[in-house]
């Protein structure tokens, strides 16, 4: 009888249920934001220009985040495991804090930090400067440097364009 018993007993399921595991991706995808809209509306293959008319700084700020274990982001904030990053658009590369050890492979990359460089160095900073320090993978998704670079402009003096700004001194 107890064999027939335990047959007969309902089974506990040990995965979610497809309608769980549908519920919970609806659910997700609810609370974040993937984008799906400015995805769109860039097409098959958009450029950076594309990217930037539809980034979104408030997005970025939260994206920061990331980036925010090893940099600071307010003017006078200081430096961590990384230079301060508060008014780096449009400043000379490795330049943005006086006090901060810059690796002779980003002192030799030269140049601006131009909206468009941040995207390279966002992307894949190794690859933009083998040598450097920065042990960040990157951002693939260009939407999330887009993003990301449109914060750092709510946060550069001036509108972080191309034209170098002095350093602090």
């Amino acid at each position: 009888m107890l064999q027939c018993l335990r047959r007969t007993r309902p089974r506990i399921p040990r995965r979610p249920s497809r309608v769980s595991a549908l519920a919970l991706v609806l659910l997700a995808s609810a609370c974040s934001d993937d984008g799906r809209e400015r995805r769109r509306a860039l097409g098959e293959t958009p450029t950076f220009d594309d990217v930037m008319r539809v980034a979104d700084a408030e997005r970025g700020g939260r994206l920061f985040g990331q980036c925010a274990a090893c940099h600071t982001i307010s003017p006078g904030a200081g430096d961590r495991n990384g230079p301060e990053l508060y008014g780096v658009l449009g400043k000379p590369v490795a330049s943005n804090s006086r006090r901060y050890g810059y690796t002779g492979a980003l002192r030799a990359l030269g140049g601006v930090w131009t909206p468009e460089r941040m995207d390279l160095w966002l992307a894949a900073p190794a690859k933009l400067a083998p040598g450097t320090r920065m042990t960040f993978r990157g951002l693939p998704d260009p939407l999330d440097r887009g993003d990301l670079i449109a914060y750092l402009r709510t946060r550069s003096p001036g509108d972080g364009d191309a034209e170098a700004r002095p350093s602090r001194p």
